[in-house]
């Protein structure tokens, strides 16, 4: 493991389905969200990225609903940076924040990729790992 973060969300009404429920494809939204905010406690934000003329696409995504997730729920959404090379490994896992009940889990892999030629890169930013250098457990 190299870096994990915690972020609070709370469930809102837009995003529940017709069975009073989060919707499904809301969750990719909450480990997004995770996401980014992994980067940016990190210091290596979307934005820093695009700097060094790179970006880090979707390449797979699996998740398991364990439980739904309701109107007015706080979130803890947990994201664990697993690997940076060849690819970015990032686990996420989603708790009820009062009770600590696991409710979703899931993984995605990221290829880093040169923006302007969209060719793959296989070893990670320099700068990347120095913000790393301090932190792999």
């Amino acid at each position: 493991m190299y870096f994990q973060s915690e972020k609070i969300l709370n469930v809102e009404f837009y995003d529940l389905d017709p069975m009073n429920v989060v919707w499904h494809g809301n969750y990719v939204k909450y480990i997004e969200a995770a996401r980014s905010d992994l980067f940016n406690k990190l210091g290596y934000s979307y934005v820093n990225m695009h700097s060094d003329g790179i970006a880090f696409p979707i390449a797979t995504m699996e998740m398991k609903y364990i439980k739904p997730c309701r109107f007015n729920q706080e979130l803890k959404v947990v994201s664990t940076l697993e690997e940076i090379e060849p690819c970015l490994i990032i686990k996420y896992t989603i708790y009820d924040n009062k009770t600590g009940e696991k409710l979703f889990k899931a993984k995605t892999m990221q290829i880093c990729v040169d923006i302007n030629t969209m060719q793959s890169i296989y070893d990670p930013p320099e700068k990347l790992k120095k913000k790393l250098s301090c932190c792999k457990v």
